[in-house]
């Protein structure tokens, strides 16, 4: 693969010579895919926001438009056979703050979590490339790495601060988010056992008083590819019901949206699903099916139907169907709302961490 319009280095390591390159067009951005999702799949951090349809996707809008201004700005690091050993997915513009920042792609509001692309066993070696790389970068003329949605768990921030500091580098993590997830046993029941007593009996009664109603009811994931955008219309509008985020959807972030959620489907990794009642779509919600875990990534509800409690109802289906097909997780992202600790999620936090040279 030819690099014509790429910036490249070399950077003498400890154990191998790798050449870090930079990718700023987004024709080579897009060849990239096979062997980059080839590398996310062995990755210490492998997770859909990742996937390089997502990002890909996501630089299509900056975001939804959460951007007005940025320049691709992808380092590769490879040995000199040209073989992928970790990708720092970049891109420059002014942060938050107003500074001149190198960010990850996916930054910040819509992709929960967000990381490097790299094995964990060359993580050490491939962020003391990556910063030596940057300390002589003169253009873009970056003030700060700023790194969002990380998870705390991840081995990245660790190996970070450890390079930052023997580089002479100011380095600085905070705690952004509650982001809760529940571990599935494999079986409803036992899932079902695992909450207290009174959790237990508030999901069997809501499920129960829609099932004895009588009213007619039914709950799907959608498969068919010839009414998917008539779905994606029908979740964004049930989104939009609420004030918070209909100020959200507007016209750019809805294309992100569907854009996000056909990327999704091609790749085989979407669930939207709905709960129908008396004919009409009453909540709806919209993850991913990835990793061999459920990310419920956003949601939708029709409060004319709140005697029937659909949101809880459908994320009862939703999680005894991870149950049944044997997911390892139910992964909430990011958010401390109460029903995801009700429904027996364990607390855990994504971070945002500042390098300055």
């Amino acid at each position: 693969m030819g690099f014509v319009t790429s910036k490249e280095g070399s950077i003498d390591l400890a154990k191998t010579m790798w050449q870090f390159q930079v990718i700023q067009t987004p024709d080579q951005f897009k060849a990239l895919e096979e062997e980059w999702n080839h590398l996310l799949a062995e990755s210490a951090s492998h997770m859909p926001f990742l996937r390089h349809e997502y990002l890909y996707t996501w630089w299509q809008t900056l975001g939804g438009g959460e951007w007005k201004y940025g320049e691709l700005y992808l380092v590769l690091a490879r040995e000199a056979n040209g073989y992928l050993r970790g990708i720092a997915p970049l891109f420059f513009t002014q942060n938050r703050e107003g500074e001149a920042a190198l960010m990850l792609l996916g930054s910040i509001e819509i992709s929960d979590y967000l990381d490097f692309i790299v094995r964990e066993g060359d993580l050490t070696t491939f962020c003391e490339g990556l910063l030596a790389f940057l300390a002589g970068v003169t253009s873009p003329a970056w003030k700060v790495l700023d790194l969002y949605n990380l998870l705390d768990s991840s081995p990245t921030l660790t190996a970070l601060e450890a390079v930052a500091k023997s580089f002479g580098w100011r380095y600085h993590a905070d705690c952004l988010q509650h982001s809760p997830y529940i571990p599935l046993p494999g079986d409803w029941e036992a899932y079902l056992a695992s909450l207290n007593k009174k959790q237990r009996h508030e999901i069997r009664r809501k499920l129960r008083r829609l099932e004895e109603s009588g009213v007619p009811y039914r709950w799907y994931i959608v498969q068919d590819e010839n009414t998917l955008d008539q779905e994606i219309d029908a979740f964004l509008e049930l989104m939009a019901l609420d004030a918070e985020k209909q100020a959200f959807l507007t016209t750019v972030m809805r294309s992100q949206m569907r854009s996000a959620i056909w990327t999704a489907f091609r790749a085989g990794w979407l669930q939207l699903s709905f709960l129908e009642i008396e004919g009409q779509k009453a909540a709806g919600y919209l993850s991913f099916d990835y990793g061999n875990q459920i990310w419920v990534y956003n949601s939708g509800m029709d409060n004319r139907f709140n005697a029937y409690s659909p949101g809880w109802v459908l994320l009862s289906y939703l999680l005894k169907w991870a149950n049944e097909n044997r997911r390892d997780a139910f992964d909430f992202m990011r958010g401390n709302e109460d029903y995801k600790y009700r429904f027996g999620a364990i607390d855990r936090f994504v971070m945002r961490a500042r390098l300055e040279r």
